[in-house]
């Protein structure tokens, strides 16, 4: 049949596609930072990778990616870890020193393993007892396999930026 022929020519011609843009997606609303203004070191100097911060203001946290939940920081859920299909490791770490709060501050929705959606839900937060313990809120979104990917920061700093709408950056693995 003609499927067969076209399919085949399909895969020879594979390599000349356009490789795949992938958008980050904000996950939480707040102001959009450079990375490097963060005051954590091991975020401002890149060392677990490059990305964009977000002074978080309000609301839940959302997947900025679609993919495998590849890791929740246990037990305070303060982070969690994405893996997309082709392969962008993407780190979401609501505020800073949150790994030592006890629970009921980050109520997680998905679990290691599972599949999500970008735009959908996977902690919900307590943000009355994180200011109540005073604690930064900024939030960095980091590409933890940084290296492999071409990644374009398509943020304006300073302004609002909005979890599930605004693209934060568009990453393409490098050849």
């Amino acid at each position: 049949s003609s499927d067969v022929c076209s399919s085949d020519l399909k895969c020879m011609f594979s390599f000349l596609q356009k490789k795949k843009e992938i958008s980050i997606i904000a996950p939480v609303n707040g102001i959009l930072k450079r990375i490097e203004e963060v005051s954590d070191p091991v975020f401002s100097e890149k060392m677990m990778g490059d990305g964009i911060a977000i002074q978080y203001t309000d609301g839940d946290v959302y997947a900025p990616v679609s993919g495998e939940i590849s890791v929740v920081i246990q037990p305070s859920c303060h982070a969690f870890g994405i893996r997309t299909e082709e392969g962008i490791e993407v780190l979401v770490h609501v505020g800073l020193e949150t790994v030592s709060l006890k629970g009921g501050v980050f109520h997680q929705l998905k679990q290691q393993g599972e599949h999500i959606e970008a735009g959908e839900k996977v902690l919900r937060v307590n943000k009355e007892s994180l200011v109540e313990q005073n604690i930064d809120l900024i939030t960095p979104v980091i590409i933890t396999n940084s290296a492999g990917f071409d990644i374009e920061k398509k943020v304006e700093y300073n302004k609002n930026g909005t979890c599930k709408e605004t693209v934060l950056m568009c990453c393409i693995k490098k050849k």
